[in-house]
């Protein structure tokens, strides 16, 4: 599975989890889902994602997108 691939399905996952949690437990989880939708944002602006660095550091396979 390649970075981009990766990093999608953890934000994904994050943001499901968190509007789960904001039901079941406190809306302040919702402050996860714009964190990651904020993250999302800037990296399709700058190009930098914390998370596909990390996964290419671990040596995951390079996208198309992060490299």
């Amino acid at each position: 599975m390649s970075i981009d691939r990766i990093v999608l399905l953890f934000a994904g996952t994050v943001i499901l989890v968190s509007l789960a949690m904001s039901q079941v437990h406190h809306v302040y989880w919702l402050w996860l889902t714009a964190f990651v939708g904020a993250n999302l944002l800037q990296a399709s602006v700058t190009g930098f994602c914390p998370l596909a660095k990390i996964l290419k550091a671990l040596g995951a396979k390079p996208g198309e997108a992060f490299s």
